[in-house]
């Protein structure tokens, strides 16, 4: 392009601008903009409707209080108000309410503020056009004791399933027990706590965890976390070679079983294969159930089984035997 042309195209551009913004043009946006800030003048006078969040603080609480709640709350005020008002609001946003504990704590071990006292606090920050639809919650409640406490155990809520061919050899929790504070009442009824809900699948690995403990109204927990330990392991089977033994025998009397052993199957963890010994199991034939009978074979019956083994199974549930007299 040419100068001359560049310059032509400026000064097309340059007429184009000094038309567009004539005088009645600019006239045009100034009441534009004039009509925009009446109507959001206008606007801020109606009347609105907001929820807004107030923070509560319990203060001056006794040293030798304990709190089982928290100290600090937050309620959902319902204002209805100016629109200048609800900004401010917004912007400056209300302050904290100060409960003082001995205004409102009694013997009781429970400190109660009503609706009502909590809108009076509130309309203290509010201006004078402000009113109040609703709280949330309609009350501030605390709970507290004086150092009343018991230690409980902790249980596990929920379900840890392990991956096929595994299963879970043991949870251990760190620390297994917490101490509670609470009501008397409630102190003498509770016997263990428990953790919050778990639904674990498929694990294989050795899984740690930090797990609150499931919350009560009232009860304050020292610690309110504990550390789970899920350790599973592989499933294996093994079968064992188990003697038949005879109980309830009379005196004089002696029974023999064909075979004197059974084979006894079962899956067992890993870890644990080697330390699985036949003296563990104990397999019996009932005298009292032979005694009167007239068939060939006897009931053979797993009497005592390792706890760590799982799926047990014999070879054989009924054996031949023989009675005879010594």
């Amino acid at each position: 392009m040419s100068e001359n042309k560049f310059l032509g195209v400026l000064g097309s551009i340059k007429n184009f601008l000094l038309r567009l913004f004539t005088r009645e043009f600019l006239i045009f946006l100034f009441f534009l903009a004039l009509s925009g800030m009446f109507w959001f003048l206008l606007s801020l006078n109606e009347t609105y409707e907001k929820e807004i969040q107030v923070k509560i603080n319990l203060t001056n609480i006794p040293k030798n209080v304990v709190l089982t709640s928290d100290s600090t709350s937050t309620i959902q005020v319902d204002i209805q108000d100016k629109g200048y008002a609800i900004l401010a609001y917004l912007y400056k946003k209300l302050h904290p309410i100060n409960i003082n504990f001995d205004k409102y704590g009694k013997q009781t071990g429970v400190g109660l503020v009503q609706t009502s006292e909590l809108e009076r606090l509130v309309y203290q920050q509010l201006y004078s056009s402000a009113h109040i639809e609703s709280i949330k919650p309609d009350k501030f409640e605390y709970f507290y004791n004086f150092g009343l406490n018991k230690r409980v155990p902790v249980k596990l809520y929920g379900k840890i399933t392990p991956k096929q061919s595994y299963y879970i050899s043991k949870v251990v929790f760190n620390p297994d027990s917490v101490d509670i504070f609470a009501s008397r009442e409630i102190l003498d009824s509770t016997k263990s706590v428990n953790t919050e809900r778990l639904n674990i699948k498929n694990i294989t690995d050795t899984t740690i965890m930090q797990v609150a403990v499931q919350q009560v109204k009232g009860v304050k927990y020292v610690p309110n976390n504990i550390r789970i330990s899920i350790y599973p392991d592989v499933l294996t089977e093994q079968t064992l070679e188990i003697p038949v033994q005879a109980i309830n025998m009379p005196q004089g009397k002696i029974l023999r079983t064909f075979p004197s052993k059974v084979n006894v199957t079962f899956t067992v963890g890993a870890r644990l294969f080697r330390k699985i010994r036949p003296d563990m199991f104990s397999l019996v034939v009932d005298y009292n159930e032979i005694k009167d009978s007239h068939q060939d074979k006897c009931n053979v019956t797993l009497r005592t089984v390792p706890k760590d083994v799982k799926d047990v199974r014999l070879s054989s549930s009924k054996i031949d035997y023989l009675i005879e007299e010594q």
